[in-house]
């Protein structure tokens, strides 16, 4: 006799709006499958974590893309199709076998829902059943507090990947709408809201009903930081007036602090989440004129931009705007612990006038870390890090320095080697380091990594060339364990191994 099927919803993500049957069938269930992208985290999963009890199988089914390109010769469709087929055969393993079969499904099962896809290749060979869940879209308007639709009223649920011509024309007919699948699309969407006429009805819900639940105005969302699980919601003429007065009642007052984030070395996906987050909170962004530049522009917020060399100024400033109430979010490059704004920041605000004023440091990717990932691993093993400017710290600090971690056998990461004044630095960097080091070290040379100027190249320490570093350059020289070899298409890789001899 062959197992059940059963293609179980969840609901919007707090485990207490799971239903009583789905919490049955989810402990009786001899095998729990669940959909995820390639990094293994399941959103469905961790729903229903409080409800499996030990012994179960567990079946992974990951996704082979999500929204990356694919080298599949169907593309995109053709990876997908040939994934669900691959899926849908291993729970008929199970089923064939008589183990009963629960799948995990956000929401409801039915409504945008992975489960579709094993129901449609599982149904008519298996016995099967779907328990349905509360849909995202009614957990967002419960967490909105407002109606969508009132007696005659009409609601249309679209998806957020329409073209922008096309749900611009769906909004503009419709009384109240539901727009899924956001994330990427989101610039896309408030535009088509906007073309409609009726952005000024519209709302935005991220994450119904969990920790990290957040509402606001659509208008008034940064698209940075706008996860696949959120909706786009407009409520019907009916409750056009309570939305009007709840959108300009919205924005509570708060309490001034400052925030001081490392948006990472390079691109945007190096930015973390709780940056991005501390990023679109924000009244006031504070920061040098070419990192604020990186940190797309929101009307809604004041910019204010400085040069590179007024980093206690652009402190206090930030403090200032802070006094008065401001959310201020002070922007630093890599980490703004690491030779950057944190410790400007935090010196300022130990002054009498600030010390009433909240003041926390969101960590970022180092250049250093990002630099030893595209060369290897350089970083294996202990390392110092050390900053040639001199224009905070005397030229022969720098130089005692660097000796002293030269002869304890330490690799060196080497922050701000050169600027167009400063060029001597590097060549006595060089030889201080060459007094207690084979001239056959390997020193990574990686310049503007992460941007489209890259280039990270490995060259020996007696060689380092000190024409072809600048400011955007970060070094790291290898110690005595350090070792470079190649990659199959024959670019170097440097790493340094984790044990030292004894």
């Amino acid at each position: 006799m062959s197992g059940t099927l059963y293609g179980v919803g969840l609901g919007p993500g707090d485990p207490e709006l799971v239903s009583l049957k789905a919490v049955r069938l989810i402990g009786a269930a001899d095998v729990i499958a669940y959909h995820s992208a390639r990094h293994g985290r399941s959103i469905a999963r961790g729903i229903a974590e409080p409800y499996l009890r030990e012994g179960q199988i567990e079946e992974p089914l990951v996704y082979p893309v999500t929204t990356e390109t694919t080298d599949h010769p169907g593309g995109y469709q053709g990876a997908m199709d040939e994934f669900y087929a691959a899926a849908a055969e291993r729970l008929a393993a199970h089923l064939q076998a008589g183990r009963d079969v629960v799948v995990l499904a956000e929401g409801d099962p039915l409504f945008y829902g992975s489960y579709m896809h094993m129901h449609k290749r599982l149904a008519h060979r298996f016995p099967a059943e779907v328990v349905p869940g509360i849909t995202s879209f009614s957990a967002a308007a419960a967490a909105l507090g407002r109606p969508l639709v009132e007696r005659d009223e009409v609601l249309t649920v679209l998806p957020g990947t329409l073209p922008t011509d096309e749900l611009t024309a769906r909004l503009e007919t419709t009384d109240a709408a539901v727009v899924m699948k956001l994330g990427r699309t989101f610039e896309h969407v408030r535009r088509s809201f906007r073309d409609a006429g009726k952005l000024d009805r519209a709302w935005y819900v991220e994450r119904a009903s969990t920790e990290r639940e957040r509402t606001a105005a659509l208008a008034d969302v940064d698209p940075l930081v706008v996860p696949y699980m959120s909706i786009a919601l407009m409520s019907g003429p009916l409750n056009e007036d309570a939305s009007k007065a709840a959108l300009a009642s919205e924005k509570p007052s708060a309490e001034g602090e400052v925030v001081v984030v490392g948006l990472g070395p390079g691109p945007r996906d190096w930015t973390t989440p709780e940056v991005q987050q501390a990023l679109t909170e924000a009244d006031d962004l504070v920061g040098y004129v070419t990192y604020l530049d990186r940190v797309p522009v929101n009307p809604r917020q004041e910019r204010h931009s400085s040069d590179n060399k007024v980093e206690s100024e652009r402190a206090a400033f930030a403090l200032d705007l802070a006094l008065r109430g401001r959310r201020v979010v002070v922007v630093s490059s890599g980490d703004p612990g690491v030779f950057a704004m944190a410790s400007a920041v935090l010196e300022v605000a130990d002054e009498p006038a600030y010390q009433g004023i909240p003041v926390r440091v969101l960590p970022g990717v180092s250049a250093a870390q990002a630099v030893a990932a595209r060369a290897g691993a350089p970083l294996g093993h202990d390392f110092a890090t050390i900053s040639l400017s001199d224009r905070l710290k005397p030229w022969d600090v720098v130089e005692r320095r660097l000796d002293a971690v030269a002869a304890a056998d330490l690799v060196i990461a080497i922050y701000n080697p050169a600027s167009k004044e400063r060029r001597h630095q590097v060549a006595q960097a060089r030889d201080v380091v060459l007094r207690h080091r084979d001239p056959q070290t390997p020193v990574v040379v990686g310049r503007a990594v992460g941007s489209d100027q890259e280039s990270v190249t490995v060259v020996p320490l007696g060689e380092l060339d000190p024409e072809v570093v600048d400011m955007r350059t970060l070094l790291i020289i290898g110690s005595s364990q350090t070792r470079r070899s190649s990659k199959p298409d024959g670019s170097p890789v440097v790493w340094t191994p984790r044990r030292y001899p004894a």
